[in-house]
């Protein structure tokens, strides 16, 4: 069920927070150019990244995660800014493939170490890249904790990803793509930080056109996945409808009646 909405007070506590992370990250990428691996290396909360600086999620945050995703072993995991690559191994361990895309290379080598010691390797890995000009296509499931321009940022390359690709995100959104499903998880036990709520997306289909169905004419404008139109009956009568879309499944209501169907291509199929 959707979170309550989130106190005024931690709202403009997670703003400052994520201001300071992005300024301190500018300033440390432009000061620090991303190192050579080591293999002494440990990390440190706050310590600087290309984006963002690294603040790993608590554990409870990541299974929430996957919980709001479904993860299943028939899904291939792809998470952005991996960190220490808790998440993916998390994915991993509950069967999933999983690859983790991280700009450190320290924290590559690291993520691969804790697979190995984790007996994941074969289904968890890591990749030294930039998460720009990684391809998720792939992807079933994307996992990230970046900040909200990043999220923003790549949101229209994510809004192009096969209908019902999955999004979870630690704390922060995705601008007015408003999240499906929430959870609030501050003051659970493992959980006494401010980075502690999972938002969660489903990639719609482009449905906005004209279609023919049973009913009548059926006419839809969509914003993300919320939809608004008409349904015109073959007696002449027009309604206006509200609904969503979940991936490739539509449903709406019109004066009181839900309609339930698919889109399969340049068509919708009702139920």
């Amino acid at each position: 069920m959707p979170a309550s909405p989130m106190p005024l007070r931690h709202a403009a506590v997670r703003h400052v927070l994520a201001v300071l992370l992005a300024a301190s990250s500018a300033l440390a990428l432009a000061q620090n150019p991303a190192p050579k691996a080591d293999p002494a290396f440990q990390p440190s909360v706050g310590q600087p990244g290309k984006d963002v600086v690294w603040v790993p999620s608590p554990q409870l945050v990541v299974d929430r995660m996957l919980d709001l995703a479904k993860l299943t072993p028939r899904d291939f995991l792809m998470d952005l800014g991996s960190g220490d690559g808790r998440t993916v191994i998390t994915a991993a361990r509950r069967g999933a493939r999983a690859l983790g895309i991280e700009y450190n290379p320290n924290m590559v080598e690291l993520s691969r170490r804790s697979a190995r010691q984790a007996g994941v390797e074969e289904r968890a890995e890591f990749r030294q890249a930039d998460i720009y000009a990684t391809d998720f296509s792939q992807a079933t499931v994307i996992t990230m904790f970046l900040l909200p321009d990043i999220n923003v940022k790549l949101r229209p390359k994510i809004l192009r990803l096969k209908p019902g690709t999955r999004i979870v995100s630690n704390t922060f959104t995705m601008g007015d793509w408003q999240a499906d499903e929430s959870a609030e998880l501050v003051g659970q036990p493992g959980c006494d930080s401010s980075w502690c709520t999972a938002l969660f997306w489903i990639v719609p289909a482009q449905v906005s056109g004209t279609y023919r169905i049973p009913q009548g004419e059926l006419t839809l404008a969509q914003e993300y996945q919320m939809l608004t139109g008409t349904l015109r009956t073959d007696t002449g009568k027009t309604m206006n409808i509200k609904g969503r879309v979940r991936g490739e499944e539509v449903s709406f209501t019109a004066e009181g009646r839900e309609y339930r169907g698919k889109v399969a291509g340049t068509t919708l199929q009702m139920r």
